[in-house]
């Protein structure tokens, strides 16, 4: 510490040594629930304002709106084309159980609720110590992706996928039931269960947990007289030109900065979004949307790959499994998102469940990863909500932040890729880094 001034030495030595004690005390049961409390209680703290005021933030006056109508008699799915799935009308309509005035207090406490249920599945019911780190890096992303992560529909999908990812292969019926939940609420789980279907042994369990709820659902739907909008939210945005924040709109977000004509950030009023406009745009995003189909069939079968390599070489143990699943989960849901015309905030939310669970299976080789899906969710919040308006008006500072995000993903994607390549190549036994080497962003730093 000689680099500190003289006078600061001393107080910084002895909160150093209280490093020790602090972090034998977080992984205790209380520690940790000591710690979910003091994270939810700052959140209480910073929308009570709002409480008291019978408002709401984020998309919560939508949501509420949604409610509301349905409570007159006008049911997004059952009624009109919707954005999303119909499982998200539990969650919206849960939180109005108190009232409309009262909506933000009890979107509050189901969030809550659900944090609660993603950290006791990390950790066996707090009786999984190995668990307890993975839980502190699923807080510590909660609060990096402030206010979007206790704001926004993700917030239930995601502690429904960690549930279902941790009892995959104990229980594959509950885990499909789980994952069909969490994608009944927004889609993007479907890839978690793409993975398990082509990984696992016990996929026609896990099917059928999956079934027998997205039945239920679409049963319910059909009664009340929704067949025809079940799945309009696959539909709705067909048309989207690219949001602002895609990786794949980076182009035209420079092209804006440095004022090249043709190129601007524009309002979407319909959809209340920013998008990009520029000479061609709308051909990426056409691309893009012939890539994603694409890209998850190319990794669906470099999953199959080494799939099937593993049991050639008599060495698909449920473990192995589990990490195989992980690593095509992480790498199908990140070809969700780069080759994706939309590019919100809360999509770090698909990718930081993966990673959590990655860090209970196989610790050492999700680390670094973590460290770098931390980073891009730090830069995600710098970017929404806080320099938002200045990247409206083409600052540079926020389109380099926007830059340096959309690279973590992109990075990412690439390295999940790389390493189901590698794990399908190997000819010798699974050496500890051949489902999940190092990120490429990592390698390429040095």
């Amino acid at each position: 510490m000689g680099w500190l001034p003289e006078s600061w030495q001393g107080p910084a030595a002895r909160l150093f040594a209280l490093r020790g004690p602090f972090r034998r005390q977080a992984l205790t049961p209380r520690g940790l629930m000591i710690g979910f409390a003091v994270v939810h209680a700052l959140f209480f703290l910073a929308l009570l304002p709002t409480m008291i005021a019978g408002q709401t933030q984020g998309d919560l006056p939508l949501y509420r709106l949604w409610a509301e109508q349905a409570k007159l008699g006008y049911w997004p799915v059952l009624d009109m084309p919707w954005v999303y799935p119909a499982g998200a009308l539990a969650p919206i309509m849960g939180a109005i159980a108190a009232g409309a005035y009262n909506y933000q207090l009890g979107w509050f406490v189901l969030m809550v609720a659900a944090n609660l249920l993603a950290v006791l599945a990390l950790t066996g019911n707090l009786r999984r110590r190995s668990g307890y780190p993975a839980a502190w890096y699923w807080l510590a992303t909660v609060v990096l992706l402030a206010p979007v992560s206790m704001l926004r529909l993700e917030g239930f999908a995601a502690p429904l996928a960690i549930a279902g990812l941790v009892v995959l292969m104990r229980r594959p019926a509950v885990a499909g039931a789980l994952i069909a939940a969490a994608t009944w609420i927004k889609v993007w789980p479907a890839a978690i269960a793409a993975a398990a279907v082509t990984v696992a042994s016990t996929r026609l369990r896990i099917v059928l947990g999956g079934v027998v709820v997205s039945a239920i659902i679409a049963v319910t739907v059909v009664l009340y007289g929704g067949g025809a909008n079940l799945i309009s939210f696959a539909t709705i945005q067909g048309d989207r030109a690219l949001q602002l924040e895609a990786p794949v709109a980076t182009p035209w977000v420079w092209a804006t900065v440095l004022g090249i004509p043709g190129s601007e950030i524009q309002q979407n009023y319909v959809l209340a979004t920013r998008e990009v406009a520029g000479p061609g745009a709308h051909l990426a995003g056409e691309i893009v949307g012939l890539l994603m189909p694409i890209s998850f069939a190319v990794i669906v079968v470099l999953l199959w790959r080494a799939r099937r390599l593993a049991a050639a070489q008599n060495r698909l143990t449920d473990q192995l499994q589990q990490k195989l699943i992980l690593s095509g989960s992480f790498a199908l849901t990140a070809a969700l998102i780069v080759f994706n015309k939309v590019g919100s905030p809360q999509y770090m939310l698909w990718l930081t469940p993966i990673v959590a669970v990655g860090l209970i299976v196989a610790p050492a080789a999700w680390k670094r990863a973590a460290q770098w899906m931390a980073a891009a969710c730090f830069l995600t919040t710098l970017v929404f909500p806080i320099l938002y308006m200045p990247l409206i008006d083409g600052n540079p500072i926020a389109a380099f932040v926007l830059l340096a995000r959309n690279a973590m993903v992109v990075g990412l994607f690439v390295w999940s890729v790389v390493a189901l390549w590698r794990a399908g190549s190997e000819t010798v036994r699974e050496r500890g880094s051949v489902l999940v080497a190092a990120p490429v962003v990592a390698v390429a730093r040095g």
